[in-house]
Protein backbone atom coordinates (compact mmCIF):
# COMPACT_ATOMS: atom_id res chain seq x y z
CA UNK A 1 0.00 0.00 0.00
CA UNK A 2 1.25 3.41 -1.13
CA UNK A 3 1.21 6.37 0.79
CA UNK A 4 -2.24 8.36 0.74
CA UNK A 5 -0.51 11.63 0.07
CA UNK A 6 -1.62 13.92 -2.89
CA UNK A 7 0.68 15.34 -5.54
CA UNK A 8 2.78 18.47 -4.70
CA UNK A 9 3.16 21.53 -7.15
CA UNK A 10 6.08 22.61 -7.34
CA UNK A 11 6.89 26.61 -8.28
CA UNK A 12 9.06 27.02 -11.53
CA UNK A 13 12.45 28.81 -10.85
CA UNK A 14 11.99 30.93 -13.64
CA UNK A 15 8.61 32.14 -12.71
CA UNK A 16 10.05 33.49 -9.10
CA UNK A 17 9.86 37.17 -9.88
CA UNK A 18 9.74 40.03 -7.30
CA UNK A 19 12.54 42.64 -7.18
CA UNK A 20 16.04 41.93 -7.91
CA UNK A 21 16.87 41.99 -3.90
CA UNK A 22 14.66 39.42 -3.85
CA UNK A 23 15.66 37.14 -6.89
CA UNK A 24 19.34 37.17 -5.67
CA UNK A 25 17.79 35.79 -2.25
CA UNK A 26 15.82 33.18 -3.48
CA UNK A 27 18.88 31.76 -5.74
CA UNK A 28 21.00 31.63 -2.46
CA UNK A 29 17.95 29.94 -0.92
CA UNK A 30 17.73 27.49 -3.51
CA UNK A 31 21.24 27.30 -3.66
CA UNK A 32 21.41 26.28 0.01
CA UNK A 33 18.72 23.77 0.63
CA UNK A 34 19.01 21.45 -2.93
CA UNK A 35 21.10 18.67 -2.75
CA UNK A 36 22.34 17.65 -5.81
CA UNK A 37 23.07 13.78 -6.43
CA UNK A 38 26.99 13.86 -5.64
CA UNK A 39 26.47 15.16 -1.92
CA UNK A 40 23.14 12.45 -1.41
CA UNK A 41 25.77 9.48 -2.37
CA UNK A 42 28.52 11.38 0.17
CA UNK A 43 25.65 11.43 2.88
CA UNK A 44 24.58 7.92 2.04
CA UNK A 45 27.97 6.27 2.06
CA UNK A 46 29.09 8.54 6.16
CA UNK A 47 25.58 7.08 7.05
CA UNK A 48 27.08 3.38 5.98
CA UNK A 49 30.01 4.05 7.61
CA UNK A 50 28.16 5.65 10.89
CA UNK A 51 25.87 2.19 10.81
CA UNK A 52 29.15 -0.03 10.81
CA UNK A 53 30.08 1.98 14.16
CA UNK A 54 27.16 1.42 16.28
CA UNK A 55 27.44 -2.25 15.30
CA UNK A 56 30.79 -2.49 16.58
CA UNK A 57 30.45 -0.67 19.81
CA UNK A 58 28.16 0.55 22.54
CA UNK A 59 28.19 4.19 22.75
CA UNK A 60 27.97 5.05 19.24
CA UNK A 61 26.03 8.10 17.59
CA UNK A 62 23.68 5.87 15.58
CA UNK A 63 23.04 3.43 18.26
CA UNK A 64 22.29 0.38 16.48
CA UNK A 65 20.26 -1.32 19.35
CA UNK A 66 20.10 -5.11 19.50
CA UNK A 67 16.16 -5.47 19.58
CA UNK A 68 16.89 -9.98 20.93
CA UNK A 69 13.94 -10.09 18.14
CA UNK A 70 15.55 -12.76 15.94
CA UNK A 71 14.78 -14.51 12.71
CA UNK A 72 11.76 -13.55 10.26
CA UNK A 73 7.75 -14.09 9.76
CA UNK A 74 6.46 -15.93 7.08
CA UNK A 75 3.47 -15.07 6.84
CA UNK A 76 2.17 -18.32 7.86
CA UNK A 77 2.06 -17.70 11.96
CA UNK A 78 -1.78 -17.96 13.12
CA UNK A 79 -3.35 -17.92 16.70
CA UNK A 80 -4.20 -14.88 18.65
CA UNK A 81 -1.55 -12.36 20.40
CA UNK A 82 -2.13 -9.02 22.73
CA UNK A 83 -0.58 -5.56 22.22
CA UNK A 84 -0.24 -3.03 24.58
CA UNK A 85 0.76 0.34 23.88
CA UNK A 86 1.95 2.67 26.70
CA UNK A 87 2.78 5.98 25.07
CA UNK A 88 1.06 9.07 26.22
CA UNK A 89 -2.62 9.96 26.68
CA UNK A 90 -3.87 7.10 25.56
CA UNK A 91 -3.43 2.98 27.13
CA UNK A 92 -4.56 0.88 23.80
CA UNK A 93 -5.17 -2.42 23.96
CA UNK A 94 -5.29 -4.79 21.00
CA UNK A 95 -5.98 -8.45 20.53
CA UNK A 96 -4.64 -9.79 16.85
CA UNK A 97 -5.39 -12.55 15.55
CA UNK A 98 -3.37 -13.74 13.00
CA UNK A 99 -5.04 -16.54 10.33
CA UNK A 100 -1.88 -17.46 8.39
CA UNK A 101 -1.56 -16.21 4.94
CA UNK A 102 -0.61 -12.52 6.02
CA UNK A 103 -3.78 -12.54 6.70
CA UNK A 104 -5.20 -11.24 10.15
CA UNK A 105 -7.82 -9.74 12.30
CA UNK A 106 -7.65 -6.72 15.26
CA UNK A 107 -9.84 -5.45 18.10
CA UNK A 108 -9.05 -2.82 20.21
CA UNK A 109 -9.59 -0.84 22.93
CA UNK A 110 -8.64 2.82 24.46
CA UNK A 111 -8.70 4.32 27.83
CA UNK A 112 -7.31 7.21 29.01
CA UNK A 113 -3.86 7.48 31.42
CA UNK A 114 -5.27 10.26 34.11
CA UNK A 115 -2.48 12.86 35.35
CA UNK A 116 -2.61 11.64 39.10
CA UNK A 117 -1.48 8.12 37.59
CA UNK A 118 1.30 9.60 35.36
CA UNK A 119 2.55 11.16 38.45
CA UNK A 120 1.68 8.93 41.13
CA UNK A 121 3.38 5.11 42.49
CA UNK A 122 4.18 2.83 39.12
CA UNK A 123 2.48 -0.08 41.08
CA UNK A 124 -1.00 2.24 40.69
CA UNK A 125 -0.38 2.27 37.14
CA UNK A 126 0.53 -1.47 36.74
CA UNK A 127 -2.35 -2.21 38.41
CA UNK A 128 -4.91 0.18 36.42
CA UNK A 129 -2.86 -1.67 33.05
CA UNK A 130 -3.83 -4.75 34.58
CA UNK A 131 -7.34 -4.04 35.28
CA UNK A 132 -7.58 -2.30 31.37
CA UNK A 133 -6.39 -6.16 30.16
CA UNK A 134 -8.56 -7.81 32.21
CA UNK A 135 -11.49 -5.93 31.19
CA UNK A 136 -10.39 -6.15 27.49
CA UNK A 137 -10.23 -9.59 27.82
CA UNK A 138 -14.28 -10.63 29.37
CA UNK A 139 -15.83 -8.24 26.14
CA UNK A 140 -13.29 -10.68 23.43
CA UNK A 141 -14.74 -13.72 26.40
CA UNK A 142 -10.98 -14.49 26.58
CA UNK A 143 -10.90 -14.13 30.10
CA UNK A 144 -11.15 -18.08 31.07
CA UNK A 145 -7.92 -18.89 28.78
CA UNK A 146 -6.41 -22.43 29.71
CA UNK A 147 -3.29 -20.69 28.24
CA UNK A 148 -1.67 -17.41 28.61
CA UNK A 149 -1.74 -15.07 26.22
CA UNK A 150 1.35 -13.78 25.12
CA UNK A 151 1.67 -9.86 25.27
CA UNK A 152 3.70 -8.07 23.44
CA UNK A 153 4.20 -4.21 25.33
CA UNK A 154 5.08 -1.03 23.21
CA UNK A 155 6.20 0.97 26.12
CA UNK A 156 7.75 4.19 24.38
CA UNK A 157 10.20 5.66 26.62
CA UNK A 158 13.78 5.44 27.15
CA UNK A 159 15.06 1.60 27.95
CA UNK A 160 17.71 -0.32 27.98
CA UNK A 161 16.99 -3.70 26.61
CA UNK A 162 18.55 -6.56 28.13
CA UNK A 163 16.42 -9.30 25.99
CA UNK A 164 13.18 -9.41 24.36
CA UNK A 165 11.25 -9.26 27.75
CA UNK A 166 13.54 -7.12 29.88
CA UNK A 167 14.92 -3.74 30.18
CA UNK A 168 15.34 -1.42 32.59
CA UNK A 169 13.71 2.10 32.55
CA UNK A 170 16.46 4.68 32.14
CA UNK A 171 14.20 8.29 32.58
CA UNK A 172 10.54 9.01 32.00
CA UNK A 173 9.68 11.61 29.06
CA UNK A 174 6.08 12.19 27.86
CA UNK A 175 4.85 13.90 30.95
CA UNK A 176 5.52 10.81 33.10
CA UNK A 177 6.85 10.96 36.17
CA UNK A 178 5.73 7.93 38.33
CA UNK A 179 7.83 6.94 41.30
CA UNK A 180 9.49 3.34 41.69
CA UNK A 181 9.82 2.75 38.18
CA UNK A 182 13.44 4.66 36.92
CA UNK A 183 16.26 1.66 36.90
CA UNK A 184 13.66 -1.00 37.43
CA UNK A 185 11.92 -3.10 34.57
CA UNK A 186 9.30 -2.29 33.46
CA UNK A 187 7.93 -6.01 32.32
CA UNK A 188 8.24 -7.13 35.47
CA UNK A 189 6.23 -4.68 37.27
CA UNK A 190 3.55 -4.81 35.08
CA UNK A 191 3.65 -8.58 34.97
CA UNK A 192 3.30 -8.43 39.06
CA UNK A 193 0.28 -6.93 38.70
CA UNK A 194 -1.04 -9.21 35.89
CA UNK A 195 -0.35 -12.10 38.48
CA UNK A 196 -2.28 -10.41 41.88
CA UNK A 197 -5.19 -10.02 39.24
CA UNK A 198 -5.02 -13.13 37.94
CA UNK A 199 -5.09 -12.28 34.21
CA UNK A 200 -4.07 -15.20 32.23
CA UNK A 201 -1.48 -12.97 29.94
CA UNK A 202 2.16 -13.61 30.09
CA UNK A 203 4.31 -10.04 28.81
CA UNK A 204 6.60 -11.61 26.26
CA UNK A 205 8.32 -9.27 24.68
CA UNK A 206 8.67 -5.54 25.32
CA UNK A 207 8.63 -3.88 21.96
CA UNK A 208 9.98 -0.58 20.08
CA UNK A 209 7.66 1.19 17.51
CA UNK A 210 10.06 0.76 14.48
CA UNK A 211 10.23 -3.22 15.25
CA UNK A 212 6.93 -3.04 15.43
CA UNK A 213 6.19 -1.18 12.10
CA UNK A 214 9.41 -3.60 10.67
CA UNK A 215 7.06 -6.70 11.66
CA UNK A 216 3.83 -5.27 10.76
CA UNK A 217 4.97 -5.31 7.27
CA UNK A 218 6.83 -8.33 7.16
CA UNK A 219 3.88 -10.26 8.12
CA UNK A 220 2.62 -10.25 4.16
CA UNK A 221 5.27 -8.92 2.65
CA UNK A 222 7.96 -11.80 3.81
CA UNK A 223 10.81 -9.85 2.06
CA UNK A 224 10.42 -6.81 4.24
CA UNK A 225 14.05 -5.94 5.25
CA UNK A 226 13.35 -2.61 6.91
CA UNK A 227 11.12 -0.49 9.27
CA UNK A 228 10.73 3.33 9.23
CA UNK A 229 9.09 5.71 11.06
CA UNK A 230 8.89 9.22 9.40
CA UNK A 231 6.51 10.88 10.90
CA UNK A 232 6.87 13.02 14.00
CA UNK A 233 9.97 12.03 14.52
CA UNK A 234 12.09 9.71 12.66
CA UNK A 235 14.06 6.34 13.00
CA UNK A 236 14.43 2.99 11.78
CA UNK A 237 15.21 -0.63 12.32
CA UNK A 238 16.20 -3.42 9.97
CA UNK A 239 17.32 -6.87 9.83
CA UNK A 240 20.74 -7.82 10.60
CA UNK A 241 23.18 -10.63 10.35
CA UNK A 242 24.12 -11.88 13.84
CA UNK A 243 28.06 -12.08 12.15
CA UNK A 244 27.92 -8.28 11.82
CA UNK A 245 27.21 -7.41 15.41
CA UNK A 246 30.41 -6.73 16.32
CA UNK A 247 29.44 -5.68 20.41
CA UNK A 248 26.91 -8.98 20.59
CA UNK A 249 27.41 -10.27 23.84
CA UNK A 250 24.31 -12.09 24.20
CA UNK A 251 25.53 -15.77 23.80
CA UNK A 252 23.75 -18.11 21.31
CA UNK A 253 20.49 -17.52 19.57
CA UNK A 254 17.97 -19.23 18.04
CA UNK A 255 18.24 -17.60 14.49
CA UNK A 256 21.45 -15.89 12.60
CA UNK A 257 19.92 -13.07 11.90
CA UNK A 258 18.22 -9.87 14.37
CA UNK A 259 16.46 -6.69 14.02
CA UNK A 260 18.36 -3.66 14.92
CA UNK A 261 16.49 -1.08 15.93
CA UNK A 262 18.99 2.25 14.54
CA UNK A 263 18.20 5.06 16.47
CA UNK A 264 19.60 6.52 13.84
CA UNK A 265 17.73 10.55 13.97
CA UNK A 266 21.30 11.23 16.29
CA UNK A 267 22.76 10.36 12.98
CA UNK A 268 25.98 13.20 12.37
CA UNK A 269 25.71 14.82 15.28
CA UNK A 270 28.88 15.46 14.91
CA UNK A 271 28.13 17.58 11.96
CA UNK A 272 30.36 16.66 9.03
CA UNK A 273 28.16 15.76 6.24
CA UNK A 274 24.83 17.08 6.98
CA UNK A 275 23.89 20.35 4.73
CA UNK A 276 23.23 22.42 7.27
CA UNK A 277 21.97 25.94 6.73
CA UNK A 278 21.84 28.75 9.30
CA UNK A 279 18.28 28.11 9.81
CA UNK A 280 18.63 24.37 10.47
CA UNK A 281 21.22 25.69 13.05
CA UNK A 282 18.82 28.12 14.42
CA UNK A 283 16.50 25.46 15.12
CA UNK A 284 19.13 23.48 16.22
CA UNK A 285 20.23 25.92 18.97
CA UNK A 286 16.52 26.63 20.11
CA UNK A 287 15.51 23.36 20.42
CA UNK A 288 15.18 21.34 23.96
CA UNK A 289 17.64 19.19 22.85
CA UNK A 290 20.63 21.37 21.03
CA UNK A 291 23.02 19.63 19.34
CA UNK A 292 21.81 16.37 19.40
CA UNK A 293 19.07 14.11 16.56
CA UNK A 294 20.29 16.41 14.13
CA UNK A 295 19.23 14.36 11.14
CA UNK A 296 16.07 14.13 12.78
CA UNK A 297 15.46 17.77 12.67
CA UNK A 298 15.96 18.02 9.30
CA UNK A 299 14.01 15.00 7.80
CA UNK A 300 10.77 14.98 10.36
CA UNK A 301 7.05 16.83 10.44
CA UNK A 302 8.04 18.11 14.11
CA UNK A 303 10.41 19.96 12.68
CA UNK A 304 10.25 21.31 8.96
CA UNK A 305 7.84 23.70 9.85
CA UNK A 306 10.01 25.84 11.92
CA UNK A 307 13.00 25.62 9.78
CA UNK A 308 10.11 26.82 6.95
CA UNK A 309 9.78 30.14 9.44
CA UNK A 310 12.93 29.97 9.75
CA UNK A 311 13.54 31.22 6.12
CA UNK A 312 10.40 33.64 6.16
CA UNK A 313 11.08 35.20 9.54
CA UNK A 314 14.79 36.26 8.03
CA UNK A 315 13.08 37.42 4.46
CA UNK A 316 10.86 39.69 6.90
CA UNK A 317 13.71 40.64 8.99
CA UNK A 318 15.55 41.89 5.57
CA UNK A 319 12.19 43.79 4.25
CA UNK A 320 12.11 41.06 1.26
CA UNK A 321 8.64 39.62 2.26
CA UNK A 322 5.96 41.87 3.21
CA UNK A 323 6.65 45.28 3.15
CA UNK A 324 4.12 47.41 2.94
CA UNK A 325 5.17 51.66 1.83
CA UNK A 326 1.87 52.62 3.61
CA UNK A 327 2.25 50.23 6.53
CA UNK A 328 5.17 50.54 8.42
CA UNK A 329 3.63 48.72 11.34
CA UNK A 330 4.39 44.72 11.43
CA UNK A 331 1.47 44.04 14.02
CA UNK A 332 -0.52 42.22 11.36
CA UNK A 333 1.90 39.35 10.90
CA UNK A 334 2.97 38.68 14.70
CA UNK A 335 1.72 35.13 14.69
CA UNK A 336 4.96 34.20 12.31
CA UNK A 337 7.08 35.57 14.97
CA UNK A 338 5.80 32.97 17.36
CA UNK A 339 8.10 29.72 17.60
CA UNK A 340 6.64 26.88 15.95
CA UNK A 341 3.47 28.89 14.35
CA UNK A 342 4.27 27.55 11.39
CA UNK A 343 3.07 24.30 11.03
CA UNK A 344 4.20 21.44 8.77
CA UNK A 345 0.63 21.10 8.06
CA UNK A 346 0.83 24.02 6.33
CA UNK A 347 3.30 23.34 4.21
CA UNK A 348 1.30 20.32 3.24
CA UNK A 349 -1.69 22.34 2.49
CA UNK A 350 0.83 24.53 0.05
CA UNK A 351 2.43 22.48 -1.48
CA UNK A 352 -0.79 20.23 -2.83
CA UNK A 353 -1.91 23.52 -4.03
CA UNK A 354 -2.14 24.19 -8.09
CA UNK A 355 -5.06 27.19 -7.77
CA UNK A 356 -4.60 30.19 -9.88
CA UNK A 357 -2.94 32.81 -8.65
CA UNK A 358 -1.87 30.69 -5.34
CA UNK A 359 -5.34 31.63 -3.99
CA UNK A 360 -5.59 28.37 -1.64
CA UNK A 361 -1.75 29.42 -0.70
CA UNK A 362 -3.58 32.90 0.30
CA UNK A 363 -5.79 31.54 2.15
CA UNK A 364 -3.65 29.44 4.42
CA UNK A 365 -1.78 32.17 5.44
CA UNK A 366 -4.35 34.40 5.79
CA UNK A 367 -6.74 31.84 7.81
CA UNK A 368 -3.74 30.64 10.01
CA UNK A 369 -1.14 33.42 10.68
CA UNK A 370 -3.33 36.40 9.94
CA UNK A 371 -0.85 37.09 6.83
CA UNK A 372 -4.01 38.81 5.21
CA UNK A 373 -3.23 40.68 1.91
CA UNK A 374 0.01 38.41 0.50
CA UNK A 375 0.86 39.40 -2.79
CA UNK A 376 0.82 36.65 -5.60
CA UNK A 377 5.14 36.98 -5.93
CA UNK A 378 4.98 36.69 -1.80
CA UNK A 379 2.66 33.80 -2.23
CA UNK A 380 4.93 32.44 -4.83
CA UNK A 381 8.11 32.73 -2.47
CA UNK A 382 6.72 31.31 0.39
CA UNK A 383 5.43 27.81 -1.61
CA UNK A 384 8.51 27.78 -3.09
CA UNK A 385 10.70 27.79 0.74
CA UNK A 386 7.93 25.02 1.35
CA UNK A 387 8.88 22.72 -1.09
CA UNK A 388 12.77 23.40 -0.66
CA UNK A 389 12.34 22.35 2.78
CA UNK A 390 9.77 19.21 2.48
CA UNK A 391 12.05 17.96 -0.55
CA UNK A 392 15.01 17.94 0.88
CA UNK A 393 13.43 16.40 4.31
CA UNK A 394 12.29 13.61 1.54
CA UNK A 395 15.80 13.20 -0.23
CA UNK A 396 18.03 12.96 3.01
CA UNK A 397 15.43 10.38 4.56
CA UNK A 398 15.94 8.56 1.14
CA UNK A 399 20.00 8.01 2.40
CA UNK A 400 18.81 6.15 5.27
CA UNK A 401 17.24 3.69 2.58
CA UNK A 402 19.70 3.22 0.48
CA UNK A 403 22.44 2.87 3.04
CA UNK A 404 20.38 0.04 4.73
CA UNK A 405 20.09 -1.72 1.24
CA UNK A 406 23.68 -1.22 0.31
CA UNK A 407 24.91 -2.28 3.60
CA UNK A 408 22.45 -5.39 3.45
CA UNK A 409 23.50 -6.00 -0.36
CA UNK A 410 19.66 -6.30 -1.10
CA UNK A 411 20.11 -4.31 -4.17
CA UNK A 412 19.75 -7.39 -6.07
CA UNK A 413 17.13 -9.27 -5.48
CA UNK A 414 15.21 -6.43 -4.37
CA UNK A 415 13.51 -5.96 -0.98
CA UNK A 416 10.23 -4.12 0.61
CA UNK A 417 10.41 -1.16 2.99
CA UNK A 418 7.63 -0.62 5.62
CA UNK A 419 7.15 2.97 6.58
CA UNK A 420 4.78 4.25 9.55
CA UNK A 421 4.46 7.84 10.10
CA UNK A 422 1.94 10.78 8.85
CA UNK A 423 4.79 12.75 6.64
CA UNK A 424 5.26 9.79 4.87
CA UNK A 425 1.36 9.21 4.51
CA UNK A 426 0.13 12.52 4.02
CA UNK A 427 2.76 15.01 2.97
CA UNK A 428 2.76 15.62 -0.84
CA UNK A 429 5.01 13.96 -3.14
CA UNK A 430 7.05 12.28 0.09
CA UNK A 431 7.28 9.21 -1.62
CA UNK A 432 7.85 10.38 -5.20
CA UNK A 433 10.69 12.29 -3.78
CA UNK A 434 12.42 9.84 -1.99
CA UNK A 435 11.76 7.22 -4.96
CA UNK A 436 13.37 9.87 -7.18
CA UNK A 437 16.44 10.24 -4.65
CA UNK A 438 16.66 6.46 -4.38
CA UNK A 439 17.10 6.36 -8.32
CA UNK A 440 19.96 8.84 -8.12
CA UNK A 441 21.56 6.76 -5.52
CA UNK A 442 21.37 3.36 -7.15
CA UNK A 443 21.65 3.77 -10.64
CA UNK A 444 22.51 0.48 -11.19
CA UNK A 445 18.63 -0.65 -10.70
CA UNK A 446 16.46 -0.03 -13.76
CA UNK A 447 13.31 -0.20 -11.95
CA UNK A 448 13.51 1.08 -8.50
CA UNK A 449 9.70 0.82 -7.26
CA UNK A 450 9.36 -2.35 -8.36
CA UNK A 451 12.84 -3.50 -6.71
CA UNK A 452 12.80 -1.70 -3.24
CA UNK A 453 9.61 -1.42 -2.29
CA UNK A 454 8.44 1.42 -0.32
CA UNK A 455 4.70 0.84 1.44
CA UNK A 456 2.69 2.07 3.84
CA UNK A 457 3.10 -0.28 7.41
CA UNK A 458 0.48 0.49 9.90
CA UNK A 459 -0.08 0.13 13.71
CA UNK A 460 3.27 -0.94 14.55
CA UNK A 461 2.57 -0.68 18.16
CA UNK A 462 -0.10 -2.48 17.68
CA UNK A 463 -0.01 -5.22 15.03
CA UNK A 464 3.40 -5.21 15.06
CA UNK A 465 4.15 -5.21 18.90
CA UNK A 466 1.55 -8.79 18.75
CA UNK A 467 4.07 -9.87 16.24
CA UNK A 468 6.74 -9.47 18.50
CA UNK A 469 4.83 -11.30 20.99
CA UNK A 470 4.30 -14.12 18.59
CA UNK A 471 8.17 -14.14 17.54
CA UNK A 472 8.71 -14.37 21.12
CA UNK A 473 7.19 -17.20 21.83
CA UNK A 474 8.81 -18.77 18.89
CA UNK A 475 11.81 -17.88 20.32
CA UNK A 476 10.96 -19.55 23.47
CA UNK A 477 9.74 -23.05 22.03
CA UNK A 478 13.16 -23.25 20.27
CA UNK A 479 15.33 -22.82 23.43
CA UNK A 480 12.88 -25.14 25.25
CA UNK A 481 13.73 -28.05 22.53
CA UNK A 482 17.03 -27.54 21.84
Amino acid sequence: MASKAPQAYEVDVNELDGTPEQQAYMKDIIDQFTIDTDYLKQVRDHFMVEMKKGLDKEGSTVAMIPSYVEGRLTGKEEGHFLALDLGGTNLRVVLVTLEGQGKFKTVSSKSRVSEELKMGPMRNLCDYIAECVDTFLTEQGLEDQEIELNLGYTFSFPVLQTKINRGVLSTWTKGFACSGAVGKDPVLLLQDALLRKHVPVKVSALVNDTVGTLLSNAYNKPATLAGLILGTGANGAYIEKMKNIGKWKGGKTTSDEMIINMEFGAFDNERRILPLTRFDNKLDRESINPHAQLYEKMISGMYLGEITRNVLTDMIDRELLLKREENTSFAWSKEISRHWSFETAFMSNIEADNSKDFAYTKEILDTNLSLHDITTTEAKFIKKICELVGKRAARLAACSIAAIVQHCGAAEEGCDIGIDGSLYEFYPSFEDRMYEALSELMPEISDIRKTIRLGLAKDGSGVGAALTACVAARMENARASA
